[in-house]
């Protein structure tokens, strides 16, 4: 994998979560793994924010829309 690649969750704040979760230490691999894993849930909540509030007559999502999603 390229060391130029940008990722949407920098990979040092991917290792800050799993070393807060337990993990003593994380190698690249992981690192790069866990920031693409969050990359698509968050795009998944996003998704589904965003019909959320185009159901209820909105263009603008808002907390509610995002807290709803993530369920």
């Amino acid at each position: 994998m390229p060391k130029t690649r940008e990722h949407v969750i920098p990979l040092a704040i991917s290792e800050r979560i799993l070393k807060n979760a337990g993990a003593q230490r994380v190698s690249e691999e992981a690192k790069v793994a866990f920031s693409d894993i969050l990359r698509e849930i968050a795009e998944e909540i996003g998704t589904q924010s965003s019909r959320i509030a185009k159901h209820a007559g909105r263009k603008t999502v808002q907390e509610e829309d995002i807290k709803l999603a993530a369920r």
